[in-house]
């Protein structure tokens, strides 16, 4: 249970998934937003208007999965850390996960890193494609993951390096 854990269920994650047909058509944002909180950054972040404008401060996110381009903005944007972009269509095996990363030490382009599911458990290693760094907003960190990982890996664990 959701409010228990803070794991949403497959439930939950019905209600904020595309549907096969969209996830086929390219990179797509997928907001695992479950809590009525004062909250709209989101949003504004979006320049395509695929995250729809809240009626109240407290709303969840909806948002318009044909309008989204995958762009990301809205990733670094989220301070709950609950905007990913995913791309099925990355190459014939692999997907790309665009997520949000606030750790330290931060990955580099080609590093290898544990992938981890919505619990942190290690579900393997991933490579990292990209990072994005940013001075006052929260760090995107591209990863390639197994196309049937790609809406199970949500985080990473970077190894610190052994200075010794």
């Amino acid at each position: 249970m959701l409010e228990n854990t803070g794991i949403p269920t497959e439930e939950n994650l019905s209600k904020v998934i595309p549907d096969q047909e969209r996830l086929s058509q390219g990179a797509v944002a997928i907001i695992e937003c479950f809590q009525k909180i004062p909250c709209d950054p989101c949003a504004a972040s979006c320049k395509f208007g695929a995250i729809q404008p809240f009626k109240d401060i407290n709303d969840l996110p909806q948002i318009d999965f044909d309008k989204c381009t995958g762009c990301g903005a809205c990733i670094s944007a989220c301070p709950g850390l609950a905007i990913f972009v995913i791309d099925q269509n990355y190459s014939d095996k692999e997907a790309l996960i665009k997520l949000p990363y606030e750790m330290l030490p931060l990955p580099e382009k080609g590093q290898k890193v544990y992938g981890l599911d919505r619990s942190g458990t290690r579900v393997g290693r991933v490579k990292v494609i990209r990072v994005i760094k940013y001075k006052n907003k929260t760090n995107v960190i591209s990863i390639t993951v197994p196309k049937k990982k790609s809406m199970e890996i949500r985080s990473i664990e970077v190894e610190a390096k052994n200075n010794g």
